[in-house]
């Protein structure tokens, strides 16, 4: 075992993330959240564990915490419906896995990792995606176990304002600020050997239309893991991420350009994605151990673990 100095970083999602939207105890809740992921992915990383096997880990702490937008707690799609998305990189070997549009499935990101290991390709979707975890033996729920209040309440809102914008109604000015609506979770990690994995799982878009796909589940768009490059997992308005193949570009400007991963995620959220009217964030991570937690959005929420086991977990920018 080499002497490296190991790194996980994770983040739950990015956007309109101000103290005027989440209240005191949402914040509480959030940084508890993160924390509790960070300390198992941290788990197995200081046993000399995978960087893979911290990955899944640590967003199954995310995906079964309803504070965040995957897993329990999902957003509903415009049918009232949830949707889960995932997808896990290996940087060492560069496989990968993911599922799409799946509705029974406690952790997709573990069925992901399944789709990588245990069959000949990288994405299975919908039903076939619900069927091939239950034949490899995952957790399998009702889809009602995905059901939250605060998610329901949020699509009502949200479907009487697309109503309201139909007919031509405006919100009134000094009204209760738009809820967020993206949400991915996310960790990126880097073990004792140097071998870096990314993994990222979402609920999508609140009343998103029913089959929409984002890019938390696709391989280079907001998922990526390479040794030679970084490993990302990406977290906002998934269209732009997809359009300009995020994850991958990140490592890529680290693989050829040389750019540090602090640079390469800067370069990407605040010059490319921002011209292209895109906003979220990315954390990223190398085999070296340095990371980034870059977003141009309002906040995210983010943090990482060092081999101390002292969680750091963030909301808004000015932290």
């Amino acid at each position: 075992m080499e002497n490296r100095k190991f790194v996980l970083v994770v983040h739950g999602g990015a956007g309109n993330i101000r103290n005027e939207v989440i209240t005191a105890d949402k914040q509480r809740e959030a940084r508890e959240g993160l924390e509790e992921a960070l300390h198992a992915g941290h788990a197995l990383l200081v046993a000399g564990g995978s960087s893979l096997d911290a990955v899944e880990a640590t967003v199954k702490v995310l995906e079964n915490n309803p504070m965040f937008n995957a897993g329990k707690g999902a957003a509903f799609n415009k049918a009232g419906g949830i949707e889960l998305d995932a997808a896990i990189m290996d940087g060492k070997t560069l496989s990968a896995g993911a599922v799409a549009c799946v509705t029974t499935i406690k952790n997709p990101i573990s069925a992901a990792r399944a789709v990588m290991e245990r069959s000949p390709h990288v994405m299975l979707i919908g039903l076939g995606a619900d069927q091939f975890a239950d034949e490899v033996g995952l957790e399998i729920v009702k889809p009602s176990y995905f059901w939250t209040p605060e998610r329901w309440e949020q699509l009502k809102k949200e479907l009487k304002q697309e109503s309201h914008s139909r007919t031509g109604r405006r919100q009134q000015s000094g009204s209760e600020p738009a809820p967020e609506k993206h949400g991915t979770v996310g960790c990126v990690a880097v073990d004792v050997r140097g071998n870096v994995a990314a993994g990222t799982s979402t609920g999508g878009i609140s009343s998103q239309h029913v089959g929409r796909v984002g890019d938390a589940p696709i391989i280079g768009a907001g998922t990526y893991a390479s040794n030679d490059g970084c490993a990302v997992s990406a977290t906002g308005h998934g269209e732009f991420f997809m359009r300009h193949v995020v994850a991958h570009e990140i490592s890529c400007l680290v693989k050829y350009k040389g750019l540090s991963v602090g640079q390469a995620a800067a370069h990407v959220v605040q010059k490319t994605l921002k011209e292209a009217g895109g906003s979220g964030g990315v954390i990223a991570v190398d085999a070296r151990g340095e990371f980034a937690m870059e977003f141009n959005s309002q906040g995210m929420y983010r943090g990482y673990i060092l081999p101390d086991g002292q969680p750091h977990a963030y909301i808004f920018r000015e932290e």
